[in-house]
C-alpha cells in the first residue's frame, strides 16, 4: 500500500497532476463510509446523508 501511495505521489508530482489529488481523497472517504455501513450501529445515520 505504501508503494502504491509513494509511485501515485510520484507520477502526480512529475506530471503536475495535483487536480487528481481531491478526486482520489473523496473516493476514499466515500469507500470508507461503505465499509463503516455495513453491519454497523452507526449504518442508518450514514444512510440519511445519501
Amino acid at each position: 500500500m505504501r508503494d502504491l501511495l509513494k509511485d501515485l505521489w510520484g507520477f502526480m508530482r512529475e506530471r503536475k497532476k495535483f487536480w487528481l489529488a481531491p478526486i482520489i481523497l473523496v473516493m476514499l472517504l466515500l469507500g470508507g463510509l461503505i465499509v463503516l455501513a455495513q453491519g454497523s450501529a452507526v449504518a442508518p445515520f450514514l444512510y440519511t446523508l445519501f
